[in-house]
């Protein structure tokens, strides 16, 4: 309600070898999210009741929550570059990310202000970039900025 979430991202050398060294086979951008997501999917969830991880935490302990395992998958986007978003609706969290290939021309995204994003489910293993939105529009309390940790302004939001 502040405008404030708390966030456990990272930009520690451990997450940023971790990236580089599991996206080292890509050739463009949608493998390099797409192998981040892999690894944060095959994580095994688990509810830790209210207790969040880092990202090196996340790792070793090998379980996490959505917010423990969004932290992750942020942490390791931001280590190659790519421009992503948490996104919080009641009682979860997901991430969202824009991608510019062919193969998702097709596939709906959440528009933000105009722009087209692309949703990172964590918590779903094997999942794809581009997961279908499974809530409303007026679900989504706010669009955080992972590192300031401040909603962004929505003046328009689509899914489409």
């Amino acid at each position: 309600s502040n405008g404030i979430y708390k966030s456990y991202v990272t930009t520690s050398k451990e997450i940023r070898d971790k990236a580089f060294s599991l996206t080292q086979d890509c050739s463009d951008a949608l493998c390099e999210i797409q192998t981040l997501l892999d690894f944060s999917t095959n994580i095994p969830y688990h509810s830790n009741t209210f207790q969040q991880y880092s990202a090196q935490k996340t790792i070793q302990q090998n379980f996490g929550d959505c917010d423990d395992k969004s932290n992750l998958l942020i942490s390791m986007l931001h280590a190659l570059g790519k421009e992503a978003y948490f996104v919080l609706v009641p009682k979860h969290i997901f991430v969202i990310t824009p991608v510019e290939d062919t193969l998702l021309a097709h596939r709906k995204g959440l528009w933000v202000n105009g722009k087209k994003y692309y949703i990172l489910e964590s918590t779903a293993k094997d999942s794809k970039v581009g997961f279908p939105l499974k809530y409303k529009l007026d679900d989504i309390d706010a669009i955080i900025e992972p590192f300031s940790n401040e909603k962004i302004s929505i003046e328009k939001l689509e899914w489409r």
